[in-house]
């Protein structure tokens, strides 16, 4: 599955910091991102019902200027303790590269099987989550993967930003993976700590309101592509929760 495969199916229904409908929209926010943090709140309290969850998921991220291979990966990631596995199923060169994670084991070390450690290296190896040969092929390390993760960092980011009044939300209903999503945009009108990238596109399933999809996208410069280059995108397809992950499944 490649992100062309990944169908973005209509605009329902535009809402706009100055405007409320019923669908849940709170009216006259003080704020436009008062409605899409109401949102990963309710995602944050509808997580803690996730023991595990299976998906593919799609991404592709720009690392030290570079926009890398769309990656391919089949995961199963554990709630408690927090464990992940990735095994990737595109591009061709790292096909079968594997890399597992287990919160509290290891030594806080990863499980890994590459093409990319060394010709001399065979089977799993363990690996420190900031090894450089890691961070090379990412932006982020694999403690940072997953849907929790990314309900936590978007909750921190908007809750940042919200004293500046720099940030124009839009916000519209996308059926994204044959799911009901609300596609949230947000673009900064200026650069901050709090605000490192200059447009989010996330996607809000709309019953759960967990985040599924998001793209982050690089302040405009000389050059640039309009609306910012893409920095990285994450999309989470196929997703099964509660499916019951085994400890083999981590066990590398």
């Amino acid at each position: 599955m490649t992100l062309r495969s990944l169908h973005l199916i209509g605009i329902a229904i535009v809402l706009t910091a100055s405007s409320a409908s019923a669908q849940g929209v709170v009216p006259a926010a003080a704020s436009p991102l008062d409605q899409p943090i109401a949102w990963l709140k309710d995602a944050k309290r509808n997580y803690t019902a996730v023991k595990d969850y299976t998906c593919v998921m799609v991404s592709q991220e720009r690392v030290k200027g570079k926009l890398l291979d769309e990656n391919i990966i089949d995961v199963k990631i554990r709630a408690e303790p927090f464990s992940v596995s990735m095994r990737w199923l595109a591009p061709a060169k790292s096909q079968g590269q594997h890399v597992v994670y287990v919160k509290g084991k290891n030594n806080g070390k990863m499980r890994v099987k590459s093409n990319f450690l060394g010709n001399n290296i065979v089977g799993f190896v363990s690996i420190d989550v900031n090894d450089p040969r890691v961070t090379q092929h990412s932006r982020h390390t694999i403690t940072e993967a997953g849907i929790g993760n990314m309900i936590e960092t978007a909750l921190k980011s908007m809750e940042g930003e919200r004293p500046f009044a720099k940030t124009d939300v839009k916000i519209a209903e996308y059926k994204f993976d044959d799911r009901a999503c609300y596609r949230i945009e947000m673009t900064r009108g200026m650069q901050r700590p709090e605000m490192p990238v200059y447009r989010t596109i996330m996607y809000l399933e709309k019953e759960s309101k967990l985040p599924i999809r998001v793209e982050n996208y690089d302040f405009p410069r000389a050059g640039s592509a309009q609306g910012g280059d893409l920095l990285e995108v994450f999309s989470y397809t196929g997703l099964r929760f509660n499916v019951g992950v085994k400890d083999a499944d981590f066990d590398k």
